[in-house]
């Protein structure tokens, strides 16, 4: 293949009725008489084999209008045979199915186009670091007249926000690029003069110009902890749905899936609104990039309106998948540099990508002033009972939760809370304990913060993939703390980490008691008040049902010694009918009388057992600020939540 020429791509949404993208590969005249192709097994950032191989419905190739003879080697690999040198470029066509609407894969329909490159473009053996360019077509008839791009591939002569011609310097940066098609709306803000857009594709009544003032500022908070915004572009891709969550990083973007009613709300304006009690539609078609509100005041500030709960937590999921802009998608390890998208490729290392990012995601918002502190102990709070709600982080490291990824942490099943730790929750506590820890060691001279730099500068800017154990070097020598101990208690063992002693040396105290109701997940309080346990069976609920239907069963607990069974489905506590509703009311009335009988379906045969309720264990976390601790520790709290905006980058 002739070095200088490209290859070339063109993608079209051909049948938005059957859910398929038509995708043509022109590859160069090539070299030799054979070529070999293949499909990507895994997505970067989601770590489980995903075969996207499985939704290519057709393939063939051609070279000078003739057909040639394709072989398929394995589940993802094809071997096109008999090519001539001289007969000019090779063509291949095949038909992509598309229906799974996430943010790993590809979907379309006759509302929208969207896709991942790694779920629709063929890779070509050899080629991986020749330049590629795109050609994004229209879907055919009136379904796309009205429709737009949205993608942060670079163009290459088509229109902002419209179809043609886009490129890329290789295969990998072909694949870091979603696209989404379709009606959406945008809304666009500069951080540090780099241009933003945020594009929403859903039915919302949602109050965009809200986002405009408290995205800029996270995005702003997350630049200055590193120093440096070392793009020209960002753009974060959201869809909305009725029930949804998750994001996927990539070098110039996020995708975003989000329950449409987290995002803010419009004011209600009252009765004499013209407009039906809605202030404007807050819509923006072309807006004009916002001015990004500085962030100058300390994280103690309260937000002018402090976001509800759903927004809280969208801001968190964009928090995250911007941070990710630099730790995983710069600063990466260097397994993922050195091996492809075949097979799995084992870290040890996800405790810090996901974990460090799940750490920060939460206290950017605390930092830029979005939450005020107590919101954030909120958050903290309720983090910390999800890891101690799950016994399985007493069976498995977060470090062995991590190399697992693959097997485990992306293939649960009923029995993960018995078997699992996530190497998010806990990754993002041994962030947490690391922090203080150094911040205490050092008399808050050093910080995590200034490990992060450090890693930014010596392996982020200068693509050097970091090795299993190199985060921890770069801990200590940043901070000049013998680590040795720390990391070997918190990676390696199964030992819960000590949060209370180091959250003291910040003001901050800690307490874990018993859960009130399975909707208690612990918070922020004023004081902490007595708290009796209740009657517990250690068994819960499958989600969004009616019925008493056991979704986890926890081991060693009383429900697992009575013998049941994730799946079964209770239908009677002493004699009384058991639903969803009751079910904790009838346990806690016929508690402290001995064993209690439930009658229960496995599957459609009734059984009796006894159950011996136990008291409920404190798993459920409380914080609260310390007003009265000493000076230095209240200082030295103001020091960990304070923003990082006034840190001049780096130029």
């Amino acid at each position: 293949m002739a070095e200088s020429n490209p290859l070339l791509y063109r993608v079209v949404p051909a049948r938005p009725e059957a859910h398929c993208f038509e995708v043509m590969l022109e590859i160069p005249a090539p070299d030799s008489e054979t070529l070999q192709v293949s499909m990507p097994a895994w997505i970067p950032g989601s770590y489980m084999i995903r075969d996207f191989a499985r939704n290519l419905l057709s393939l063939v190739a051609q070279q000078a209008a003739r057909p040639v003879a394709l072989e398929k080697l394995d589940k993802q690999t094809w071997r096109l045979t008999g090519l001539s040198p001289q007969a000019g470029p090779v063509q291949l066509s095949y038909e992509v199915y598309a229906w799974e609407l996430t943010v790993r894969s590809a979907h379309l329909d006759r509302n929208h186009a969207y896709y991942n490159g790694t779920s629709l473009f063929l890779c070509v053996a050899g080629a991986e670091e020749r330049p590629c360019q795109v050609e994004i077509l229209p879907p055919p008839g009136a379904i796309g007249t009205q429709w737009q791009v949205a993608t942060s591939l670079a163009r290459d002569g088509a229109p902002a926000w419209g179809f043609g011609r886009y490129r890329a310097d290789d295969y990998a940066d072909l694949i870091d690029h979603p696209v989404e098609m379709g009606v959406f709306d945008r809304i666009a803000f500069k951080v540090e003069g780099v241009p933003h857009w945020m594009t929403i594709s859903g039915r919302h009544r949602a109050d965009l110009r809200r986002l405009t003032l408290d995205l800029p500022r996270i995005c702003a908070e997350h630049a200055a902890l590193f120093g440096e915004l070392p793009i020209d572009r960002y753009l974060f891709l959201t869809q909305l749905v009725g029930d949804g969550y998750g994001g996927l990083e990539h070098r110039f973007s996020t995708s975003l899936l989000a329950n449409r009613d987290d995002l803010p709300a419009l004011a209600w304006s009252g009765q004499d609104d013209t407009s039906g009690g809605l202030i404007a539609e807050g819509r923006a078609t072309d807006p004009s990039p916002a001015v990004l509100p500085q962030a100058t005041s300390p994280a103690l500030m309260q937000a002018p309106q402090p976001p509800a709960e759903g927004y809280r937590r969208f801001l968190g999921l964009c928090s995250h998948e911007y941070f990710h802009l630099w730790n995983v998608k710069r600063i990466r390890p260097r397994a993922f540099a050195e091996q492809g998208l075949e097979r799995e490729v084992h870290t040890r290392l996800l405790w810090a990508f996901e974990g460090i990012t799940s750490y920060y995601d939460d206290l950017a918002l605390v930092r830029s002033g979005v939450i005020d502190a107590k919101a954030y102990l909120t958050l903290l709070a309720e983090l910390i009972t999800r890891v101690q709600r799950n016994p399985g982080r007493l069976r498995q490291s977060v470090a062995e939760s991590s190399f697992d990824a693959w097997t485990r942490f992306y293939k649960q099943d009923e029995n993960a809370p018995n078997a699992i730790v996530s190497y998010y929750a806990k990754g993002a506590l041994t962030a947490l304990a690391l922090d203080l820890t150094i911040r205490n060691g050092t008399q808050h001279r050093k910080s995590l913060d200034d490990v992060m730099r450090a890693l930014w500068q010596g392996y982020g800017r200068t693509d050097v993939g970091i090795g299993e154990r190199e985060v921890e070097q770069v801990a200590a020598e940043v901070s000049g703390l013998d680590l040795t101990g720390f990391f070997e208690h918190a990676l390696d063992s199964t030992d819960d980490l000590e949060l209370a002693p180091l959250l003291r040396t910040v003001a901050v105290e800690m307490r874990l008691r018993p859960a009130t109701s399975a909707k208690d997940n612990g918070g922020c309080v004023e004081r902490f008040e007595p708290i009796q346990a209740r009657p517990d069976i250690g068994a819960r609920l499958q989600p969004d049902s009616a019925e008493a239907r056991l979704g986890v069963v926890l081991d060693g607990r009383p429900a697992q010694r009575a013998g049941l069974s994730a799946g079964d489905l209770i239908i009677a506590v002493d004699g009384l009918r058991a639903n969803a509703g009751n079910l904790d009311t009838l346990i806690s009335r016929a508690a402290g009388l001995g064993p209690i009988r439930v009658h229960a379906f496995r599957r459609d045969e009734l059984f009796e057992t006894e159950v011996l309720p136990e008291p409920a264990p404190a798993d459920t976390c409380e914080l609260r600020l310390d007003e009265e601790a000493a000076d230095a520790a209240r200082a030295w709290r103001d020091l960990w939540l304070a923003s990082s905006v006034d840190r001049p980058l780096v130029v």
